[in-house]
């Protein structure tokens, strides 16, 4: 591996999921601690949101989400910098009321060795983009639904 292979960081994403009606049950961090474990990504930051039915938000501590979300304490002081307060303030503007949210960072450190291999070319990323998955699923239904 070259050095530049080793300063190149993977493209860096950012999901913010909303749950109604409280926090997310226990199924979602053992499947984010399996993705960090294999190697493919590496969270930057994660910090949570509850807004509540007036539209007042609070930031809740990962300690502080209860035993039945106990996994994602492996993901305490996740905190890179990358996210601040005007992040925070804008991901809370898109919270429905009487919900509760994660704002993840993480780098897709499978796409490291790619990246490098793109800047070692000459080459350069002019975009990018994502296709959410309820869009996709869709677009999958609908070309089933005509085939």
């Amino acid at each position: 591996m070259t050095d530049i292979d080793n300063q190149v960081p993977g493209p860096v994403d950012y999901l913010l999921v909303e749950w109604t009606g409280g926090l997310p049950n226990g199924e979602v961090a053992p499947h984010l601690i399996d993705l960090v474990d294999r190697g493919l990504i590496r969270i930057l930051d994660l910090r949570f949101l509850a807004k509540d039915a007036d539209g007042a938000v609070t930031e809740i501590e990962i300690a502080d989400l209860g035993d039945e979300v106990v996994e994602f304490t492996a993901f305490e002081g996740a905190r890179s910098g990358i996210v601040d307060d005007g992040d925070l303030a804008a991901a809370a503007d898109v919270l429905e009321p009487d919900t509760a949210a994660a704002l993840l960072v993480f780098e897709n450190v499978w796409a490291a060795p790619l990246a490098g291999a793109i800047l070692r070319s000459g080459g350069d990323v002019v975009a990018s983009g994502r296709i959410p998955v309820a869009d996709l699923l869709a677009a999958l239904d609908a070309a089933e639904a005509n085939a």
